[in-house]
């Protein structure tokens, strides 16, 4: 056997093998430490932080999105039941497989996949990126009209996230923007700019959850409205992300050296999950009729989704099933090589599925640990009316990029918030919009979240690698919000 075999006996462990074994070995050397200081009974304290921040450990050491979670979410168990470990995993893992939310996500998500696979199938997004190209000249156009197009696909930030990185890469390619970048684009105008229009999903999903909570004696919907001048983080995240697409806002950090590997010729990043369609593989239309045979589709989508009261579920539905007949009437393609799309959306989104999923049973185990509660009950005692906006924004923010849930979290701590926020005589449209923007920034910046596993996947690269260059700017954005929140909490005291 040859010495430089991987697997030969004489072959050394090099350092870059010991990390992944150093970092197991702290790994399992915090928890099973911490577990057996623990007091059986009592609450968990700052020690149901420890999960969340080993997925944050793990992730930047590895780049691995979904071993962090696994990572964080199996410490995380071993904590709440040492003694009945594979139980437990077994009923958290079924439980959020059961779950409606996920249940939901896998339809649309694998759908939205599919419908996307069939226009690329059908060579509508290569018709619509060859119209573009007679509008574009310029970088600076091509990442502004992006920022436009999201800004008009507001009804739902996954929607969002798949339509425009699909439909825009190939003409960003061409001006050698980084598939990052375009991620960044795509992300920052997907959850920051849906809370701030009141016919999308997140409206009616949190005027709900504001109307059961008793933020409002009326219509949850109309303190939602009140609430979305104070959506601070949203409105910071638009106008920065334009500043950017316009160059007015230079590149620093990892995005720096992305876009300089761009512009040498390599917009794609090593090991991106791109399967690029090549012109000669699309059937040859009218440019014309292909441009109809991509808008009619996106604009099927997103009435039936109105239609059927901002649900996109029942709106993927439609538009697969208006687009699969369109391009059988037209041949574009027969129904096997169609249905063989549609199977290929749910294969390709599979990674961000199991990410997502994944990031439900962190969720699940800390909500179990008790992390969001002793986050609010250690930061109530140093409140004030004037500073509560603020401490709102960043400790849910804090919370929402921890667990990857921007929706979940809010059912805990909306009943504790609003209290609060109604015991201390605060503005309740102020104490909303720092919800609603700690809500958006944690969509926005976790690299677990959904919309940003979903923006990456589309756009063309992996989740670290988007997560690692939008970090920068979505902090940055994060205090703007913060400072204009304690400015705002004390002007309205």
């Amino acid at each position: 056997m040859s010495a430089s075999h991987p697997f030969s006996p004489s072959l050394p462990l090099e350092r870059g093998q010991l990390k992944p074994l150093a970092l197991l070995a702290a790994i399992i050397g915090i928890t099973v430490g911490l577990t057996l200081y623990h007091e059986p009974g009592s609450d968990f304290g700052w020690f149901s932080l420890v999960p969340s921040g080993l997925v944050l450990l793990v992730a930047l050491v590895t780049h691995r999105t979904l071993e962090a979670l696994v990572a964080g979410a199996l410490a995380g168990l071993f904590m709440l039941q040492p003694d009945n470990y594979i139980g437990e995993l077994a009923d958290i893992s079924l439980n959020v497989m059961m779950d409606e939310t996920i249940a939901w996500l896998i339809l649309v998500v694998g759908l939205m996949g599919g419908f996307i696979g069939m226009l690329e199938k059908a060579g509508c997004t290569l018709s619509f990126s060859h119209f573009m190209q007679r509008l574009v000249r310029s970088r600076r156009q091509s990442l502004l009209w992006t920022s436009v197009l999201g800004m008009l696909i507001f009804i739902d930030d996954y929607l969002n996230a798949l339509a425009i990185s699909s439909s825009m890469k190939r003409l960003t390619d061409n001006f050698k923007v980084s598939r990052e970048k375009l991620a960044y684009i795509v992300d920052s105008t997907a959850a920051p700019v849906c809370i701030l229009v009141p016919i999308s999903t997140w409206a009616v999903y949190f005027a709900e959850l504001l109307e059961s909570n008793g933020a409002t004696d009326g219509n949850g919907m109309w303190l939602y409205i009140e609430s979305i001048p104070y959506m601070i983080y949203g409105w910071v995240a638009l106008v920065l992300v334009l500043l950017v697409a316009g160059g007015l806002i230079p590149d620093f950090g990892p995005m720096k050296a992305a876009e300089a590997r761009a512009k040498a010729g390599q917009p794609i990043p090593d090991g991106a999950p791109d399967e690029p369609l090549e012109d000669e593989q699309a059937p040859q239309v009218h440019p014309w009729m292909g441009l109809f045979n991509f808008l009619a589709p996106m604009v099927v989508l997103i009435g039936a989704s109105a239609y059927y009261d901002i649900d996109l579920l029942m709106g993927t539905i439609v538009a697969t099933l208006f687009t699969l007949v369109l391009f059988l009437v037209q041949r574009l393609s027969t129904f096997d090589a169609l249905m063989d799309s549609i199977l290929n959306g749910f294969r390709i989104m599979m990674l961000p599925l199991a990410i997502v999923a994944a990031g439900f049973v962190l969720r699940e185990i800390n909500q179990q640990l008790g992390m969001t509660e002793y986050m609010i009950e250690t930061l109530t005692p140093y409140l004030t009316v004037a500073i509560l906006p603020m401490v709102v924004f960043v400790s849910m923010a804090v919370v929402v990029f921890a667990t990857g849930s921007s929706w979940g979290v809010f059912v805990i701590s909306i009943p504790i918030v609003i209290p609060i926020a109604q015991h201390m005589d605060a503005s309740m449209p102020l104490i909303v919009g720092a919800l609603l923007s700690a809500s958006s920034f944690g969509s926005h910046a976790c690299f677990f979240s959904d919309s940003s596993v979903l923006s990456s996947q589309g756009s063309g690269c992996l989740p670290m690698q988007h997560a690692l260059t939008q970090i920068p700017y979505a902090v940055l954005g994060a205090a703007v919000a913060s400072i204009i929140f304690l400015i705002l909490g004390f002007a309205m005291t």
